[in-house]
């Protein structure tokens, strides 16, 4: 009795792992899943790359302290960490790739021209999962352009963002505008709050909680939450709101990015949307595609420090593969010929050449439905099965 008391408590000893077995918030991606995402992320940095922005790669750690002092949102309790063994220094993995290519602008190209156009790929990891994402690990692809954060900057970003989902097979996108430092901006001009009630009216407004606005003293506040919904309904709203013009050229910038997408997504409005939004100042956007839960990226302009403490402005975007892959969004049909047994190689090296991806059947046995292919060789030429 004592011995099955024993065996059983071993069996479930972290020790005993059971093969293939990966922690919470992991996993494998395996075919057609994982070429469905390296191609969203080829699509993401080619579009990119069509427009200037040069690829970066910043490592998958670094030293903690260097890593906290670039976020500036809770993404620092994200931090997973370890200690170098080299160096017997805390480290961490990124949460986040967006703060590595401001810390990198901000050093190791501070003398490069501005603007500045980076772009970047590869997978963060989080301490937590959340309730609407459960993985620990993602896939996260996007683009900074550092130096400006003019109209002219935000429509460049989202136009960059909107082609790439397009090019990667993305249908159904809408874009949510918001303006992240609205209470802020308000406040210090036709709104006036004392100091402590700013960040307490900024949640109550992203709760769209109206009994505790009234209740702050920030009734003055209230049409912000109707002035939500359809990208025209609400810029009109937003509008009517602005009788001393605090707003106009902010929502004029709006306008004129939404004149230059809105044949090719839908468009919404959120003037107070917080969440997510903790850094950035006049100008942010949410993104999402039909038939994903969530979204898929987001975006807006924000500052990066340098060492002397100095900020500068920039603009940028994120997204995040995962969803789009699990909702087969960035799939694409597979198109693999398939090589009989003792063919001519040079038949399939030409083939490659026009674009085919080529199976050889490396014995007499082999079959296209073996192999997974949607095509096979015959007579030099490709035939559907």
């Amino acid at each position: 009795m004592t011995r099955v008391a024993r065996d059983a408590s071993s069996a479930k000893s972290p020790s005993m792992i059971l093969p293939g077995l990966l922690p919470e918030g992991y996993r494998d991606r395996l075919p057609p899943e994982a070429d469905a995402s390296a191609r969203l992320v080829r699509c993401v940095l080619d579009t990119a790359t069509g427009y200037g922005y040069e690829r970066v790669s910043p490592p998958l750690a670094e030293f903690e302290d260097g890593l906290r002092a670039g976020l500036k949102t809770a993404s620092v309790q994200d931090l997973l960490r370890f200690v170098d063994p080299v160096s017997q220094r805390t480290m961490a993995i990124r949460p986040d790739i967006t703060t590595q290519v401001g810390r990198i602008a901000a050093t190791r190209m501070a003398h490069h021209p501005r603007p500045l156009r980076l772009s970047y790929g590869g997978p963060v990891l989080r301490l937590k999962a959340t309730q609407l994402r459960p993985e620990r690990e993602m896939m996260q692809v996007g683009a900074e352009l550092i130096g400006l954060d003019t109209v002219a900057a935000a429509l460049e970003i989202v136009s960059v963002a909107v082609e790439a989902l397009s090019r990667a097979g993305v249908s159904g996108v809408t874009v949510d505008f918001t303006l992240p430092d609205l209470v802020d901006h308000l406040s210090a001009g036709p709104l006036p709050l004392e100091a402590g009630a700013v960040s307490e009216i900024r949640a109550l407004l992203d709760a769209k909680d109206a009994g505790g606005l009234v209740a702050r003293g920030g009734a003055a506040f209230l049409p912000l939450i109707e002035a939500a919904g359809t990208f025209d309904a609400a810029i009109a709203r937003l509008r009517t709101f602005d009788t001393q013009g605090a707003l106009a050229s902010r929502l004029d910038g709006l306008e004129r990015i939404a004149a230059a997408i809105r044949d090719k997504v839908a468009i919404t409005l959120d003037p107070t949307e917080r969440h997510g939004f903790e850094y950035q100042n006049w100008f942010g956007f949410s993104l999402f595609a039909e038939g994903v839960s969530g979204e898929i990226g987001r975006g807006g302009s924000y500052s990066i420090v340098h060492p002397d403490g100095r900020e500068e402005p920039a603009i940028g975007f994120s997204l995040y593969c995962d969803p789009l892959v699990d909702a087969g969004l960035a799939a694409e049909a597979r198109r693999r010929l398939f090589v009989p047994f003792g063919a001519d190689p040079a038949e399939a090296a030409r083939l490659r050449e026009q674009g085919w991806v080529t199976v050889a059947a490396l014995t007499e046995d082999d079959s296209p439905a073996a192999q997974i292919c949607s095509h096979i060789l015959r007579d030099g030429a490709p035939q559907a099965l």
